[in-house]
């Protein structure tokens, strides 16, 4: 029988007050996803990469902060110019107790806690942004905004939907390109397709351009981009653009996640991998290899 979970279990935190209206809103990150009942892009990716019940419970219960995370974040902070104080912590490992209590007092205190080293690096790295003859300008102050949290209704489920740009462009005559900032391991145009594929970059594209259609910001003909950096020197950047047959597959991944998303709100029943009795076969290597050596 598959593990499910009702709704309410687990008596998860009081959120805020419902959006209910569509709308675009001036809110921390922290009170932007505090806002579980929308839909994001990276829930819908998880609701069907995984299954509903480990979704369920993940929106439930907090996740504790990644170090992983902090370098991006603390990337993001200095290309937008939005976000938490950077803290630097004057040791170079963070084993000993003075260490620790350093990094944990920044932590309470809703900062990012950066080695010497990588607060050295992430302002390489917006440095390197600013010269790039592309990137600089599609994060020009002077032509947008960051950071604005967009709130809308889907019409065919109901469901209400959420996504955080990393830049809102000022309106403007021509198309319109909406920028997104992510750090990468490689900016090589083949790595990052697959980087596509496994971080949901489609589905992303998808839910944005979505929502900045239903707000009124941008047309159809919107570019939306990734502007790609990565976080080793020299800091190379690649922007690239989603194409037509990634879209069409993110935005049908989406549909399928909305129409779960309202089926498990409407039920109170968010369900694992299967109801049913599974059958499971070896992997397809063991099969061949045993049959050969036993059959």
């Amino acid at each position: 029988m598959s593990t499910a979970v009702q709704a309410g279990a687990h008596a998860p935190a009081a959120g805020p007050e419902p959006i209910t209206e569509p709308g675009i809103h001036d809110m921390t990150n922290e009170e932007y996803h505090s806002h579980k009942y929308a839909l994001s892009s990276s829930g819908a990716r998880a609701l069907i990469d995984s299954c509903p019940a480990i979704f369920r419970y993940e929106q439930d219960h907090e996740q504790p902060a990644k170090k992983v995370w902090d370098i991006g974040n603390a990337a993001h902070k200095l290309v937008l110019g939005n976000g938490p104080k950077l803290r630097k912590i004057d040791h170079e490992t963070w084993n000993t107790n003075v260490a620790k209590a350093a990094v944990l007092k920044a932590r309470e205190a809703g900062e990012i806690p950066l080695k010497p080293a990588e607060y050295q690096m992430v302002h390489d790295m917006a440095d390197a942004l600013r010269r790039h003859p592309v990137a600089s300008l599609l994060f020009d102050p002077e032509r947008g905004t960051p950071e604005r949290s967009l709130f809308w209704r889907d019409d065919k489920t109901g469901v209400m939907r959420r996504a955080r740009l990393d830049w809102l462009p000022n309106p403007r005559t021509g198309r319109l390109i909406i920028p997104d900032y992510k750090t990468c391991r490689s900016a090589k145009p083949e790595k990052l397709e697959k980087a596509i594929e496994e971080f949901g970059y489609h589905q992303q594209d998808d839910t944005y351009r979505s929502g900045c259609h239903a707000l009124g910001i941008a047309d159809a003909d919107a570019a939306f981009v990734f502007v790609c950096q990565e976080k080793t020197a020299p800091y190379v950047i690649t922007v690239i653009e989603v194409n037509a047959a990634a879209r069409r597959i993110g935005a049908a991944r989406n549909r399928r996640a909305l129409e779960t998303f309202a089926r498990c709100t409407e039920t109170g029943y968010w369900p694992g991998y299967s109801d049913d009795v599974v059958p499971v076969a070896l992997p397809g290597y063991a099969e061949t290899r045993d049959t050969l050596e036993y059959l």
